[in-house]
């Protein structure tokens, strides 16, 4: 029997993905912002490591590279390889270097350009083992990513953040993490467009809970207030986001807005989708594969774009939580391939 943990380190989240025999059989994550130092990360470490328990082989991609604890992208490699190897060992780390496959601990700085924000390939390479043609559109706690696969093969234009972001291929579009003020300019209040208070006075988590669509487990971080996760605190943040107070409208009203602000993400989603699939390499019945916690959100974007869709999960045969894990389960799926000699 083999076993390989896949894990993904965000700025904001580590994932973790145990696959058996090929089969993800279990999945964690833990809140981890990176932003306001690596502790977090150290103790994420140790309690995935626990829950999920040991494994033969570790294989690991990461995003975190890019938060203020690194002075650039390639020392942010560096440093989250160290402390993966670290808390991993025994058992050897692997690190997801893209296109050029997986790079031992040796070989990080030598991969360091190619490993940096590379998880979203392992997830369309898997999809790519499995459908011919198909948009994977994974969102995520911050971001969505658009990645069309072509022949079994993954066509993202983009290699890099700036190559996807003007590509489509990357929106900064999160179900949970996204500021209110990025979402828009202004918004529809009461008959009139009202600018917005250019402030962090409240998220996307607090819009999709007012709608009663945040998933459970999505929202792991602080509020922006630091006051509770509930309805009637996520009404008042977003109430100042319009400069009033929550007791300045009904529910109704406040849920309008919310949903308002909902569509405009949604848009922005399905404006990149539009671009990056006028190329016209991607055959028109080609599904949408949604992953990440807003699997709901990929799910409308495929039907505006009207093409089929199922989620990252299904594909693959595994339990729903391997969508909202879907890099982690991807290279935890790639490095056991690997590792018995598969393509």
């Amino acid at each position: 029997m083999s076993v390989v943990i896949g894990w993904d380190i965000g700025g904001a989240h580590l994932k973790a993905a145990k696959v058996v025999n090929g089969r993800v059989e279990a999945t964690a994550q833990a809140a981890t912002p990176l932003w306001l130092g690596l502790e977090t990360l150290h103790a994420a470490f140790d309690a995935l490591k626990d829950q999920l328990g040991g494994a033969d082989a570790h294989a690991v991609t990461m995003t975190g590279e890019l938060c203020d604890a690194f002075a650039s992208r390639r020392a942010g490699v560096a440093g989250l390889a160290a402390i993966a190897v670290r808390h991993l060992a025994p058992a050897p780390a692997r690190f997801y270097a893209g296109a050029a496959g997986f790079a031992g601990e040796a070989d990080v700085e030598t991969h360091a350009a190619a490993i940096a924000s590379a998880n979203w390939r392992a997830t369309a390479e898997v999809v790519g083992l499995r459908l011919r043609d198909a948009l994977l559109v994974d969102i995520g706690s911050t971001t969505a990513d658009l990645i069309p696969i072509v022949a079994g093969k993954v066509a993202a234009i983009g290699s890099d953040d700036a190559g996807r972001l003007a590509a489509g291929e990357l929106v900064y579009a999160g179900m949970s993490r996204s500021f209110v003020m990025a979402m828009a300019t202004r918004a529809p209040f009461r008959g009139v467009w009202t600018p917005l208070m250019n402030e962090y006075f409240a998220s996307s988590a607090d819009v999709y809970r007012i709608l009663g669509a945040l998933p459970d487990g999505a929202d792991r971080m602080a509020t922006a207030d630091g006051r509770e996760k509930t309805v009637p605190a996520s009404r008042a943040r977003l109430a100042r986001m319009v400069g009033r107070e929550a007791d300045d409208a009904g529910p109704a009203d406040w849920r309008a807005l919310a949903r308002w602000f909902a569509e405009a993400q949604t848009r922005d989603i399905c404006d990149a989708a539009f671009l990056r699939l006028s190329r016209g390499d991607l055959p028109a019945e080609a599904p949408v594969v949604a992953a990440g916690i807003g699997q709901s959100i990929a799910a409308e974007v495929a039907r505006r774009l009207g093409r089929p869709s199922q989620t990252f999960a299904s594909l693959i045969g595994a339990l729903a939580g391997a969508s909202q894990c879907a890099p982690a389960a991807a290279v935890a799926i790639l490095a056991a391939a690997s590792l018995e000699g598969r393509p």
